[in-house]
């Protein structure tokens, strides 16, 4: 008899290419570009709040003009500060991403992950105006797939519920109405957790080791409100999930 392997050992192919372009791009900026080259490719792809809203007296153009504008506000999540960085990022996209990657096929994940981005950096425009320096990183992407996730993971045959198949049809289950799962109890005490930390950060109380950057906290929020809420315009399993309403 053939033993099957769980899931989490056989990657949706969307979330290992993502991780490889993840990859790519810091190894193409840490081995082949000039430190002037660097700054450019984060001038024309890393989200800028100063291109959106310049500080008074900062006379600047910046490169890509309108197209930039637009692409940015997802472009800087494939990009990474160095390798702490960038496989914090990967060790939490594995199974939220994975996750949701399985229930929304290719192409809706794709456009979700371009989506919570966005929301993401929307959130660090509103909180940050006429900021210079960029945000980088997949984090409030992958905020919103943690997001998403919950709206499913632990229905009934989900992938964390006690009687589940053994195969990606735990995955498809019926996602309850938002209303419904804000009273499970579990995802009550994720939000505490998730929220409480990302207040933490914003305090400055805590930190991730080997990382000096500040860790843009709105962002993370903003992406997952975005994923929360964006979810049911995704979701292509029917049922009430989809109309989020009792």
């Amino acid at each position: 008899m053939t033993r099957r392997n769980e899931p989490i050992l056989n990657l949706p192919g969307v979330i290992t290419g993502m991780i490889a372009v993840f990859v790519l791009v810091h190894a193409i900026r840490t081995l082949m570009l000039t430190p002037r080259q660097d700054v450019e490719l984060l001038l024309l792809f890393a989200f800028i709040p100063a291109r959106y809203a310049p500080a008074p007296g900062l006379d600047m153009v910046f490169p890509g003009g309108l197209p930039a504008d637009l692409w940015t506000f997802v472009s800087y999540g494939f990009i990474h500060g160095d390798l702490t960085h960038l496989g914090f990022n990967v060790l939490w996209f594995l199974p939220f991403g994975s996750a949701v990657a399985r229930r929304f096929g290719t192409a809706r994940f794709l456009a979700f992950f371009a989506a919570t981005a966005a929301t993401g950096a929307a959130m660090h425009l509103l909180t940050h105006d006429h900021e210079f320096v960029p945000m980088i990183g997949a984090s409030a992407a992958i905020s919103g797939c943690m997001a998403a996730a919950i709206r499913f993971v632990f229905e009934l045959g989900g992938p964390l519920s006690v009687f589940r198949e053994a195969d990606d049809t735990a995955y498809l289950v019926p996602a309850a109405p938002l209303s419904t799962v804000l009273q499970d109890g579990r995802v009550i005490a994720f939000l505490v957790v998730w929220f409480g930390v990302n207040i933490l950060f914003g305090l400055g109380s805590v930190g991730i080791a080997g990382i000096d950057q500040p860790v843009a906290w709105q962002a993370h929020i903003g992406g997952f409100l975005g994923g929360l809420l964006l979810f049911p315009l995704f979701d292509p399993v029917p049922g009430a999930g989809a109309l989020d309403t009792e």
